[in-house]
């Protein structure tokens, strides 16, 4: 009697599973480590100046156009508006500072009302972009 033995296969596959964990792991990581930034939704041309710093903290970013427009989180506001939108950001983030990013050519009494709406929506640390 003649016996028939299965063929012993060789161990060849590769298993991708722990490759995938490691992956989806460090995009997690990414995710999670990200620091998002909100842009105002306007391009501004920034006054020049020669003793500019940094700021550490998350960030709010309101945009004034020479025209006078204003710009929040990709939004159009009038001046009526800006109060109760940096009041609602600061609801969401106490510690956010507000940079105003005012074009060379906006009006100070427009940087003024928003500055005035910012200390009213109880923001303490505000500041004006520039280019160094």
């Amino acid at each position: 009697m003649k016996r028939y033995l299965p063929k012993q296969q060789d161990d060849t596959d590769i298993d991708l599973t722990p490759m995938l964990d490691v992956v989806f792991i460090m995009l997690i990581f990414f995710i999670v480590t990200a620091t998002f930034v909100r842009e105002p939704g306007i391009d501004i041309e920034r006054p020049q100046v020669t003793t500019a710093g940094l700021i550490g903290n998350q960030k709010f970013l309101l945009a004034i156009s020479a025209s006078g427009d204003i710009w929040l989180d990709k939004q159009q506001l009038k001046i009526n508006q800006v109060f109760p939108a940096l009041e609602a950001l600061r609801a969401q983030s106490p510690q956010g500072a507000l940079v105003i990013q005012a074009d060379g050519e906006a009006s100070a009494q427009a940087i003024a009302q928003i500055i005035d709406a910012a200390k009213r929506a109880g923001m303490d640390d505000i500041s004006l972009a520039a280019v160094q």
